[in-house]
């Protein structure tokens, strides 16, 4: 296994060499979405052979789609093919909204963790261990939403591989961006109105992927230690543990968890209350050839919690 950080200091801390490798992911999540919004403003696909790059240009496009589709519907008119200016001037309104294109990003990574760890640890990306164990369960409440749970994740993989992000599945705050550009498209205010009726009907983020996930994870108490495990809870639901258990953004903690910010994944993990044997595992499992620094377990999850509140928290919301 390689080290996790490199050596060329003498005898530092373990909070010293996280706390360097913090910043380092730092630098490297701030330049994130200028990056992102560079390749994405630019019409000649051959630039999109980067698998995540490709995918959130799906997503935005599938969001412009459903917004454009809205509207024609709200018109009464049978929906068709828009023009390029039409689809390109809400494409630049979404991507020049950090949080949103934050998220989208997120998802991407999310998706492509899972598809690795089904490829390496053959962990099914629909249906985990804990999952199941949840649909299981003796109380109805929970059963029905881990039942719930189970129809929202195999969509979210479907549409992932078709590169696709339904509106009804964006966290609200997000949900609200979209029907501030829907207000930008030029219509009849009447029939934008309509549109933005027809969506806010068809929107409860409460049955969303996500808000299912945060249900089941806050419901578990003092159980959702076994979310904290990616092998036995799958990959949607360690990042929502995760996430709620550090006090992380949600889609940063889907950040953390690519090879860039292993810092933050170890510092995360801590802050959860995770103990170093059980950080060692989740390393393991998703960075199998990276070792985690000597004296880790001097390191407090309050301190811990603490490094991460004072980190970078740019794709935030």
């Amino acid at each position: 296994m390689s080290e996790m950080f490199a050596p060329g200091r003498v005898e530092p801390t373990v909070e010293d060499v996280l706390r360097e490798e913090l910043a380092q992911g730092d630098a490297v999540i701030g330049s994130i979405g200028p990056i992102l919004q560079h390749f994405l403003a630019n019409d000649d696909h051959s630039l999109f052979n980067d698998e995540i790059v490709a995918r959130v240009r799906g997503m935005i496009d599938h969001l412009v789609r459903q917004m454009l589709d809205a509207i024609e519907d709200a018109q009464g008119t049978p929906r068709r093919e828009y023009t390029q200016e039409t689809i390109e001037h809400v494409v630049s309104a979404l991507v020049g909204r950090s949080a949103l294109l934050a998220h989208v990003h997120a998802q991407a990574l999310e998706f492509q963790l899972a598809e690795r760890l089904q490829a390496r640890l053959a962990l099914d990306p629909v249906l985990s261990p804990l999952l199941q164990a949840l649909i299981a369960s003796p109380d109805n409440a929970t059963a029905v939403s881990a039942m719930a749970l189970l129809a929202a994740q195999a969509r979210f993989v479907q549409a992932q591989r078709r590169m696709q992000l339904p509106l009804d599945e964006l966290p609200a705050d997000l949900f609200h961006i979209i029907l501030q550009v829907l207000r930008t498209v030029e219509a009849e205010v009447e029939v934008i109105a309509k549109a933005e009726a027809a969506l806010r009907a068809g929107y409860d983020e409460g049955r969303s992927r996500l808000g299912l996930m945060s249900r089941l994870v806050i419901g578990m108490g003092g159980g959702a230690t076994a979310a904290l495990a990616v092998s036995h809870a799958g990959v949607g639901l360690f990042l929502t543990a995760l996430s709620l258990g550090s006090g992380q953004d949600r889609d940063l903690t889907a950040l953390a968890a690519h090879e860039g910010q292993l810092a933050r994944l170890a510092l995360a993990l801590r802050a959860a209350g995770v103990r170093p044997d059980g950080i060692e595992e989740q390393f393991l499992a998703i960075h199998p050839d990276v070792s985690l620094p000597e004296g880790l377990s001097s390191l407090g999850a309050d301190r811990a919690a603490a490094l991460l509140t004072h980190s970078f928290a740019g794709v935030g919301r």
